[in-house]
Parts: structure tokens; sequence; C-alpha cells
């Protein structure tokens, strides 16, 4: 008796899959705008409802000619099945926290050529690893995107080059001595070391005004220490427009080392200069998304190479 009475119960309980498609048509209402959302035919669509009511023993859907409409029944049900499917989710999220599981997407932005680096790699390499189920995205940002993409949610994380602007945190991965870049012709471009002082009269290229102006200042040591304030050329908006640049011979730039095997170009010429200081490479994110799951798997990542002391907060 029990057992027939459960077989019966269970004979009436609809899928998740079942409810999934019941809200899809519930929010279109229209049988080929919702199939194409779940990706199945309209056909299998419909026999899933008809499924869907016989089990039930109710009618969900007014069926007219040219249009589609929730009965009470239909209505009561969605709301329920929302509930159901919200509760689900909030299950599966408990079991994978306690599995130690990440899944959903995780997007990474990259400041130009950052995400090749080899601490970079070393990073995603093990974050995939960890947590296969988890997709990642590697998205490539610009001189003005690095840190609006950042701020709105674009991307969840970046790999980006110190110093950041107030109200990120991050992680030192690695540090490396800069360089300067040159017109291979300069008549300083066979120096093996060059300073400040003798690159004086070079302009040197610019940052669009959306770029924060303390960082472009900082990275190429505006004012000068004697004092005197940089002179800018052109304005670029990537790497690659201001190698253009130097080879244009419109201005000279400064780059981490990396950058003789990441951009070597017929024409340029990279020469040390230990007055640069080095260029940092850090793993930056919102507070705000610090403890998401994606991001949190990210940190632990990425933490074994930190070269600082630990997390930062810009």
């Amino acid at each position: 008796m029990v057992a027939g009475g459960t077989r019966r119960r269970d004979a009436r309980e609809p899928s998740l899959h079942q409810l999934r498609l019941f809200l899809v048509l519930a929010e279109e209402l229209h049988f080929g705008r919702a199939a194409a959302r779940m990706f199945i035919s309209q056909p299998a669509l419909s026999q899933q409802m008809r499924a869907l009511e016989q089990r039930l023993d109710l009618s969900l859907l007014e069926r007219r000619t040219g249009t589609l409409t929730l009965t009470p029944a239909g209505h009561a049900l969605a709301e329920q099945a929302r509930e159901v499917l919200a509760a689900m989710a909030k299950l599966l999220q408990v079991c994978d926290a306690h599995a130690g599981t990440v899944r959903g997407r995780l997007r990474i932005g990259s400041l130009g050529a950052e995400a090749a680096m080899p601490h970079a790699r070393t990073v995603l390499d093990r974050l995939r690893n960890r947590h296969p189920h988890l997709e990642v995205e590697v998205l490539n940002l610009n001189f003005v995107e690095q840190f609006d993409a950042l701020a709105d949610g674009t991307v969840d994380a970046a790999f980006l080059r110190a110093p950041l602007p107030t109200g990120f945190q991050s992680i030192e991965l690695a540090t490396e001595p800069r360089v300067i870049c040159l017109p291979a012709d300069d008549p300083l471009a066979h120096e093996s070391e060059l300073t400040l002082a003798q690159i004086a009269d070079r302009a040197v290229v610019n940052m669009p005004p959306e770029v924060p102006r303390q960082w472009w200042d900082h990275l190429t040591i505006n004012p000068r220490p004697d004092g005197t304030s940089v002179r800018y050329g052109p304005v670029v908006r990537d790497t690659e427009a201001m190698v253009l640049a130097v080879l244009q011979k419109r201005a000279i730039t400064f780059l981490p080392a990396a950058a003789r095997r990441l951009y070597p170009r017929p024409g340029l010429t990279y020469v040390d200069s230990p007055e640069l200081g080095n260029s940092v490479s850090c793993l930056a994110w919102l507070p705000a998304n610090r403890d998401a799951p994606a991001v949190h798997a990210l940190r632990t990542a990425a933490r074994p190479d930190a070269a600082g002391t630990g997390e930062r907060r810009a």
C-alpha cells in the first residue's frame, strides 16, 4: 500500500527539466521563441508541456489562435516552480562547496599580453586543473579598458601592471626590470644602459584622458628626479600602437623587459635603464567580488606565485 502510494505520488512529480521548460514558456508565451532559448525543437517542447499537464492533471496553458496564455493554475505553478528551481540551485551550491567544486564562468581580463606571461599561464593552468567544471574566458584589454572593465563587471579579475588605482585589491605575481624602447637607429640605441638624463629630450608616448593620470605618470617617472616634466608625444590605446609609434620615430616608451620577447620588431631596440626600476605584474579584482567562488578559486591558484607578502588593497 505504501509502496503503491509512493509510486502514484512519484508519477505526478514533474522533472526539473520540465519545470525549466515551463518557466521559459511562461516568460515567452510563444512556443517557437521558448524552444529556441532552450535549444530544443518546437514539437519537443509541445510534447514536454503536454506530458507536464498530464502528470499534474491540470491545464496550464490556454492555446488560442495566435496567442498563448497561462491558466490560473499555470500562474500558480510558475511561482512555485521558481522556488523549487532556486532551492535546487542552492542545494547544488552547498554540495559543490563541500566538495570543493567551482562551476560557472570566470571572465579574466588581460592588459595586452599579460595573460601570455609565464606566471599568468601557470596560474591559469593550475586553476583549470583544480576546477575543470569552471569555464574560463580571457578577454584582451587595452589601456583604457583595463580598469573600467574591472569596475563595471565586464571581467571578474584581471592580469594588470601596478600601480593600481584606489578601489581594487590585488596579488603581486612577478617583478622584472623595465627597459627603454627606442628606434633602432636612435643614436642612443647602441648603449648598454641609459639614464633618464640621457633621454630627457625624447618625447614619451602618452595615454588617453580616460586612463588614470597617476598610473601613467608613475610609469613614466613624471616629473623626473630633477623636477622637470616629461614631454609627451602621441596618444596610444594599446601596446601595439605604442610600439608602432616608436617604430615611426614619433616617441619612445618604457616597457617590461619581457617586451623583448613579446614585441620583437625590426627597427626597434630595447635598452636597459636601472633608473626605471621594476615592473610589477599583478592579479586584480574588486573587493566586492573577492569571495565569489570563481574569484576565490583564482586567488587561491595565484597565491603560490605571489611575489609580495599577500593580497593588497589599492
